[in-house]
């Protein structure tokens, strides 16, 4: 059975890939830049773009199950292409899918949620991979200028989501069910730089912007309004499910979610 994986060389995606590869599945890979996806050679790669459904007959063809991000494009805006994509995964077979949200429900969850499909909605309440943002003003100024220095998440390992990701999708037992991903503790940006500066051996220190100069910054990066919005408040006044640890990694997958220390020192050469 051939499973697709949208997204497939994303924080998360290429995870998805590697953990299905592992329990013996054949996957397809859909990006937009096929010449540059450096996936496993096993994988089929496939050029195709989900905000542009009409090129995704390819990719789909054959497949069982598929794992479908919820924004796209180079704003990473909200996708609303979802009843398209819906009707197409339909049409070709395709049985089963979990969707990645982006902190909210949108088009591609109301279209998977409504339709005939095996759905499961995953959660993460943040990805710890998103600190590699901080990277080059560590190693360029050994200062991390960020908003909220003292609001608390669970940031989850993109490794765990890929697991969970491949679990649900080709294991019964997950239809019509959202998992909310986490770490195994809540930590606060100030916090998680001091991670880093102990795992690197570098006094390091954290500048806090105001919520009206992370905005700007956001626009100055091209974000849309509307991520720039979700981006404020799940940072800024969060709900309760994004710093509350739960259980959700190590019920689906039998290992317990790796912690942010443990995900620095994977990555520390990129903070050196």
């Amino acid at each position: 059975m051939t499973y697709l994986v949208t997204g497939a060389t994303g924080k998360a995606g290429r995870h998805v890939v590697s953990h299905l590869l592992r329990a013996g599945h054949q996957v397809r890979a859909l990006t937009r830049n096929p010449a540059t996806a450096d996936l496993p050679s096993e994988v089929d790669v496939v050029a195709g773009d989900l905000t542009k459904p009409e090129t995704l007959g390819p990719a789909l063809a054959g497949v069982v199950g598929v794992h479908l991000l919820t924004v796209g494009g180079d704003d990473y805006a909200t996708l609303t292409t979802g009843p398209e994509i819906v009707e197409l995964a339909l049409k070709a077979g395709v049985r089963r899918a979990t969707v990645l949200w982006n902190g909210r429900l949108g088009p591609v969850e109301e279209a998977v949620e409504s339709s005939a499909l095996e759905w499961t909605r995953l959660q993460p309440v943040d990805f710890m991979g998103n600190t590699l943002g901080w990277a080059d003003a560590i190693r360029k100024e050994g200062t991390v200028r960020e908003p909220f220095g003292d609001v608390p998440a669970a940031m989850v390992d993109e490794a765990d989501v890929g697991a969970v990701a491949a679990v649900a999708l080709a294991e019964p037992g997950h239809a019509g069910k959202a998992y909310t991903l986490t770490g195994p503790e809540a930590l606060t940006p100030r916090e998680r730089l001091a991670v880093i500066a102990r795992t690197i051996g570098r006094d390091l220190e954290f500048a806090e912007l105001t919520e009206a100069e992370a905005r700007e910054r956001w626009r100055r990066a091209g974000h849309a309004e509307e991520l720039i919005d979700l981006l404020a408040a799940w940072q800024g006044n969060p709900p309760p499910e994004a710093y509350t640890v739960v259980p959700t990694v190590e019920e689906l997958t039998g290992r317990p979610p790796g912690t942010f220390a443990d995900w620095v020192s994977r990555h520390a050469d990129r903070f050196a």
